[in-house]
């Protein structure tokens, strides 16, 4: 059964991750729950860019 998170290998799309939300600030127009950011870019590549590593964080949303 698939848990939800992402492998290791795959790009992590922010826009299927239950963490992921969009703000009213036209700046930093997307925004992470899970790490309690906002950025121009989306979250995933910022924390990739931060970190050397992929989102850990990654969680599909239920639909």
């Amino acid at each position: 059964m698939n848990s939800g998170k992402a492998k290791p290998d795959t790009k992590i799309n922010c826009l299927k991750c239950k963490h992921f939300y969009v703000t009213w600030d036209p700046g930093f127009p997307r925004g992470c729950r899970a790490y309690g950011f906002k950025t121009a870019d989306m979250p995933s590549a910022l924390v990739m860019r931060s970190s050397g590593k992929p989102c850990l964080s990654y969680e599909e949303k239920i639909k």
